[in-house]
């Protein structure tokens, strides 16, 4: 008897062992994935990079030195309600002479809902043309609007 009250007690540790061990190699990847790679600040989707870094973080001074004139000149307050994106990703990018355009899907999260919180999806695209040699964005999607004297804190 002693013999079968062994057996299901060895089968259970070694579960508990198993999933002990996929709980450390899950909790080891989401820790060690680490932050995306930086890209060329030289490159139009390394403009919207750190652009977008700038927004997300409520630095508009860092955000609007990505900016042409003519893009601070028309920035009408969209940043003044609703929450800013939770991430921003690159889909793709298409670069001529003087003109870029960088699609991106934009992530907002907003807490609350009777499920938790929701999580929206948007593409949208970023126009950049080259100044002086240096991109700089001249049209920004209205959810990463920068602009200057506003708070981008909803």
């Amino acid at each position: 008897m002693n013999a079968k009250a062994g057996k299901p007690d060895r089968i259970l540790i070694a579960i508990i062992a198993a999933i002990a061990v996929l709980v450390v190699i899950a909790l080891s990847v989401v820790f060690t994935r680490g932050e995306p790679p930086v890209l060329d600040e030289s490159t139009p989707p390394g403009v919207v990079q750190r652009y977008s870094t700038a927004v997300i973080g409520s630095d508009t001074a860092g955000a609007n030195s990505y900016l042409t004139e003519a893009a601070r000149a028309s920035c009408s307050g969209y940043r003044e309600s609703g929450p800013l994106p939770a991430r921003v990703v690159l889909i793709s990018s298409t670069e001529r002479d003087s003109t870029a355009l960088v699609k991106v899907s934009i992530i907002t999260s907003s807490p609350g809902g009777p499920f938790g919180p929701s999580e929206y999806e948007a593409e949208d695209r970023f126009s950049l043309v080259k100044v002086d040699g240096k991109w700089l964005i001249d049209q920004a999607p209205y959810q990463l609007m920068s602009c200057s004297g506003t708070s981008l804190k909803p």
